[in-house]
């Protein structure tokens, strides 16, 4: 039984999802895994895990593709549904607050990851400062967080061609 509509910016899940719909695509096709992790966080949306559906939809996010893939035309990257996601939940009370946790993702990556996920990581944030901004940030992080300027220049260097309007529209 769902408890929320639908997000407009994710595909329809389907019946009964759980975690090893991607365990089971980890290490296949990443279009695959990418799609299923869009399904399986609007799933968790619909079931009221605000928290669960962001990290579904993060691992979508963090997925790395081509910029041609097929996928982006019909599902772009998902930083419109982080950001729904973030403004629709009924309260500033995550489970896990997702301000934090994309600062704490995009400052505390280990090296072995990706300049993309972190450029990506501050894309959120940003986006989350603006759809929520009384959720609070880490306070105990004494590092500076980058401009818009300085993101869209992280995202023009690591990004895919249309990230960066992408997001930029959002910000508006």
């Amino acid at each position: 039984m769902s408890t929320h509509s639908s997000c407009p910016f994710l595909p329809e899940p389907d019946e009964g999802m759980n975690h090893e719909c991607l365990t089971q695509l980890k290490q296949g096709d990443p279009a695959a895994y990418y799609y299923t992790a869009l399904k399986y966080g609007n799933y968790l949306w619909q079931q009221g895990h605000a928290g669960r559906a962001i990290l579904a939809v993060t691992k979508a996010l963090y997925t790395e593709l081509p910029d041609t893939d097929p996928i982006y035309a019909e599902w772009p990257l998902p930083y419109a549904a982080i950001q729904w996601i973030v403004a629709k939940h009924d309260s500033d009370d995550f489970p896990g607050n997702p301000r934090v946790s994309f600062q704490h993702q995009a400052s505390r990556m280990k090296p072995n990851h990706s300049e993309l996920k972190r450029s990506r990581a501050w894309a959120a944030w940003a986006l989350i400062c603006r759809a929520r901004p009384t959720l609070k940030g880490d306070e105990s992080e004494h590092r500076s967080e980058p401009s818009h300027t300085e993101i869209e220049a992280l995202l023009e260097q690591h990004g895919t061609a249309a990230e960066v309007e992408l997001w930029k529209r959002l910000l508006l």
